[in-house]
């Protein structure tokens, strides 16, 4: 399993993608994630032990999201027993780097908390006020604190991005897929700060209509990170299955004699590679798009490259 370097562009090209996903089945996408929403929520209520076993049990969760995308790449209905559907493998795995995500949590915020002193902490936890004369001593603590929190937990999320994702795709240990994760944000750090500048971008956006916004913002996040995968680790864009060649085939093997020889000639046609108008990407020729003699290997491209080829038909 190769980790590709892609373009920086391809950090703006996944949430674009992830929004064609999420466009598949905007309805079921609600309906997934307002439920693991409900699920995050009243797991926060159980008091201490509720957000432990939450950040543990988060990979699975996304593990089962991801096979719902995959599931809705192949033309199957995304539903809400996908997002439960990784506790049904194993689930060890994954449980495995919830821990390691929340023992590294814990030592970040414990290291936080020993730099900015015990002001700095009833400060915040308990809303303490400060004479103006520690003000000062405080806040330089507070932002030098804040600096290592933000150091040290941007290694932690690379190596859990993907963890989840090789472990149910490619049934990694989960120590070996955490590194595997790491490098591959490592080799993609370009991509990545386009991808996580466009993310904030759209968060604020999303945020100024009280929030409403993060209803589609949510789920396309989900589907990004699906999406990053495949190109990354994969080397391909979403490819949803094209029902149209499949009843060709249905209806291939229901001719007559006379017809045999002229199927077979189109058969061999279709096994051939050919190149998306688009992205340039060799593809097999059965599982391209065909449309006005070009080929386009999913229909995102498609629908893309006959907005860049309007300035030209003017």
């Amino acid at each position: 399993m190769e980790i590709r370097q892609v373009y920086a562009k391809q950090g703006l090209q996944w949430i674009l993608s992830g929004f064609y996903l999420f466009k598949k089945a905007p309805f079921p996408w609600f309906i997934v994630c307002f439920t693991f929403m409900i699920i995050a929520l009243v797991m926060s209520m159980i008091p201490i032990l509720g957000k432990f076993i939450f950040t543990l049990v988060s990979p699975v969760f996304l593990a089962g999201l991801m096979q719902g995308c995959k599931a809705l790449e192949q033309g199957e209905p995304l539903e809400i027993p996908h997002l439960f559907s990784a506790f049904k493998e194993n689930p060890a795995p994954l449980i495995a780097i919830g821990g390691f995500y929340l023992i590294g949590q814990i030592l970040i915020i414990g290291l936080v908390i020993l730099i900015g002193g015990s002001q700095m902490t009833d400060m915040m936890l308990y809303g303490k006020r400060v004479d103006e004369s520690e003000l000062m001593g405080v806040m330089s603590s507070f932002l030098t604190s804040s600096l290592i929190m933000l150091t040290l937990s941007i290694p932690l999320m690379m190596a859990t991005w993907f963890a989840p994702l090789l472990v149910v795709f490619h049934n990694l240990p989960s120590v070996v897929a955490m590194k595997r994760s790491f490098y591959a944000c490592l080799r993609n750090i370009i991509p990545f700060q386009v991808y996580g500048i466009t993310l904030v971008i759209l968060t604020i956006i999303c945020l100024m209509p009280y929030g409403v916004g993060l209803v589609i913002l949510i789920p396309v996040l989900f589907a990004s990170i699906y999406v990053s995968y495949k190109d990354i680790f994969l080397g391909e864009p979403l490819r949803f299955k094209n029902n149209e060649l499949k009843n060709d085939y249905q209806k291939a093997n229901w001719a007559d004699t006379e017809n045999q020889t002229t199927n077979t000639q189109n058969k061999d046609e279709l096994e051939e590679t050919v190149q998306c108008a688009h992205c340039k990407r060799t593809i097999q020729r059965n599982e391209a798009i065909t449309e006005q003699g070009k080929f386009y290997c999913n229909e995102e491209h498609r629908e893309l490259h006959q907005i860049d080829s309007k300035p030209d038909s003017n």
